[in-house]
């Protein structure tokens, strides 16, 4: 399977984002994209980019939460099985959860890598002009891997905080505004309220 450099750029944001990688069968792995039910053109974006990827339609989906009861609406695609995902698979997923690989840095190959994670992971806090990529639930020392690779790839100085599920990064302000110069242009118009004005 061929994939342009954008290609691969967005399929590895999202994998360090919000993306699945489900195994089928011992070399093979599918691709699970899951959107909020408002997001449903972020998800259609992302299957537009990596088309040879996917068949069929988008599903709409609910959810109920058993704890909360609350009712989630969502939209998800499934891409075919494929070794070549199976490949991203071992090193993300190396024991069947998702991971920061000790050299990420590798991965950020372009600034668009990081702009598709952050619009899958990031949030700006107006207020106190700081943004925050949330990692979700890896160990401290993934996220100290995260942040140290942010470092040395793009000299953007991040804080680990640990938040209640999982570990975050903060940019303070002066870093907020570095991190945004650098994927301001691949950053789609919907998520512009996640980057400083």
């Amino acid at each position: 399977m061929k994939l342009s450099s954008l290609q691969r750029d967005i399929l590895v944001g999202t994998i360090l984002g919000d993306a699945f990688l489900q195994k089928t069968g011992e070399r093979n792995a599918r691709l699970r994209l899951e959107q909020g039910a408002k997001q449903k053109s972020y998800l259609l974006w992302k299957v537009e980019q990596l088309s040879q990827l996917f068949q069929g339609k988008a599903k709409y989906l609910k959810r109920v939460h058993p704890v909360t009861r609350k009712t989630y609406e969502y939209w998800r695609h499934q891409s075919q099985s494929m070794p070549e995902l199976g490949v991203l698979r071992r090193i993300f997923y190396p024991s069947g959860r998702k991971t920061i690989p000790e050299n990420l840095e590798v991965f950020l190959r372009s600034p668009r890598v990081l702009a598709v994670w952050y619009m899958d992971d990031g949030y700006y806090y107006q207020r106190d002009r700081v943004s925050y990529l949330y990692l979700g639930n890896v160990t401290r020392h993934e996220a100290e891997v995260a942040s140290s690779a942010l470092r040395k790839k793009y000299d953007l100085t991040s804080r680990v905080l640990a938040k209640k599920k999982g570990f975050a990064l903060y940019f303070p302000p002066a870093e907020a505004r570095k991190l945004a110069v650098l994927i301001r242009g691949y950053i789609l118009d919907e998520f512009s309220y996640k980057l400083p004005s």
